[in-house]
C-alpha cells in the first residue's frame, strides 16, 4: 500500500514531463535570424537585419527554409538559399541533436527567443523573428521552393518584397471584392425592379379588366345582380351571420369557410379577383370579406380582435399597395364593393 503514493507521484511527474515536451515540441516554429557567430579561435561576427543576415523559417520541427535577407524601410530583400528536412532529438535540459537532411549538429535552446546551433566548430546564435514569419512567411517559402526547383540549390537572384506593393495588392483585392459586391447588388436591385415593374403592369391590367367588365355590363345584368344582392342581405343565412357578429364573438375557422361559401354564391368572381390583385395576409383578406358583407369597421374590430385603428390602417394600406397612390378607407371600401359579381 505504501507504494501507491510513490507510483501516483511518479505518474504525475511523468505526465508533467510529457506535457512540457509536447509544449516544446515545436519550439522552432516560425522565423529565426542569425545574430552572432562565435569561432573557435575567439573571433566573433555579428549581424543585423538592416545590414543583412541569414534567416531560417521553420514549419514545425520538420522543414526548414533558409535565405539571406536585409530589412529596409520599404520592405524586405530576400535571396533564397536552400530547403531541407530536419529532425530534432531532445537530449533534455535544453540540449538537442539537430539533423539537417541527416547531417547532425548540436542545438541548445537558451530561452524562448534564442537558440544556438553548432556547425564545423562555429556557434551560431539565432534570435526569434516571428513578426517576419507572420508578414512574409508565405512569400519566403514560395521563393525558396522555386529557387530549389529551378537552380537545385542556392540562388544568386535577390527579390524585393515590398510592403507598399503588398498594401497595394491588398487594396486591389479589396477593390475587386467591393466591385463584385456592388455588381451583384446592382443585379439584384435590377432584378427586383424588373419583377416589381412586371407585377405592377399585371396589376394594372387586372384593374383595367375589372373596370371594363363593370362598364360593359348590360343594364339587365346589373339589375339581376342587384336583385341577388337584395335577396342575400334579406336571407336568414345573412341575418344569422349578423347576429353572430353583433355578439362580438371572434369568428372561428369554420365561420370563415361559411362566409367564403356564402359570398361565392352571390359574387362568383370575387375571391379570385381579390386574390389576384395582391398577395394579402390572412388579416387583410378577412377584412376584405367583411367589407363585402357590409360589416361596419367597429364590428370588424370586434370579431377580428383588433383595434378599430388597425382595421382602418389595413384598408388604407391596401389601397396604396394596389393602386400605388395614397388613398383612404372609403376609396378602398368602394373598390371592394364594386368587384366580384
Amino acid at each position: 500500500m505504501r507504494l501507491l503514493p510513490i507510483i501516483a507521484a511518479a505518474c504525475i511527474l511523468l505526465g508533467c514531463t510529457s506535457n512540457n515536451q509536447d509544449d516544446n515540441h515545436y519550439f522552432l516554429q516560425g522565423a529565426w535570424i542569425l545574430e552572432q557567430q562565435d569561432y573557435p579561435m575567439g573571433h566573433q561576427a555579428t549581424y543585423s537585419e538592416t545590414e543583412g543576415t541569414w534567416l531560417r523559417l521553420y514549419e514545425g520541427d520538420s522543414v526548414m527554409y533558409q535565405c539571406w535577407m536585409a530589412k529596409t524601410e520599404s520592405g524586405l530583400i530576400v535571396r533564397p538559399d536552400w530547403v531541407c528536412n530536419i529532425t530534432l532529438i531532445d537530449k533534455g535540459g535544453g540540449e538537442h541533436i539537430y539533423l539537417e537532411d541527416d547531417d547532425p549538429h548540436p542545438l541548445r535552446q537558451e530561452d524562448d527567443s534564442t537558440i544556438v546551433t553548432q556547425q564545423s566548430g562555429v556557434l551560431h546564435t539565432w534570435r526569434s523573428a516571428n513578426e517576419i514569419a507572420e508578414e512574409w512567411g508565405d512569400e519566403i517559402r514560395n521563393l525558396t521552393m522555386v529557387a530549389m526547383q529551378k537552380d537545385g540549390g542556392a540562388s544568386q537572384q535577390s527579390y524585393v518584397l515590398s510592403a507598399k506593393e503588398r498594401k497595394q495588392a491588398s487594396l486591389i483585392h479589396g477593390f475587386i471584392f467591393l466591385t463584385i459586391f456592388v455588381v451583384v447588388l446592382l443585379l439584384l436591385i435590377t432584378r427586383i425592379a424588373i419583377y416589381n415593374r412586371k407585377a405592377k403592369r399585371t396589376l394594372q391590367l387586372q384593374l383595367q379588366q375589372i373596370q371594363e367588365i363593370q362598364e360593359e355590363r348590360p343594364q339587365a345584368v346589373r339589375k339581376a345582380i342587384e336583385s341577388v344582392e337584395t335577396a342575400f342581405f334579406a336571407s336568414d343565412e345573412y341575418q344569422a351571420l349578423q347576429h353572430h357578429i353583433a355578439t362580438g364573438r371572434k369568428l372561428r375557422e369554420e365561420n370563415w369557410s361559411e362566409i367564403e361559401n356564402m359570398l361565392r354564391k352571390v359574387y362568383p368572381g370575387f375571391a379570385s379577383q381579390l386574390r389576384g390583385l395582391y398577395a394579402m395576409s390572412e388579416l387583410e383578406y378577412q377584412v376584405c370579406l367583411l367589407i363585402k358583407l357590409r360589416i361596419s369597421p367597429s364590428d370588424m374590430a370586434a370579431v377580428l380582435a383588433r383595434d378599430a385603428s388597425t382595421i382602418s390602417t389595413v384598408r388604407s394600406r391596401l389601397y396604396k399597395k394596389v393602386f400605388g397612390k395614397k388613398g383612404g378607407t372609403k376609396e378602398w371600401d368602394e373598390f371592394i364593393l364594386s368587384i366580384g359579381a
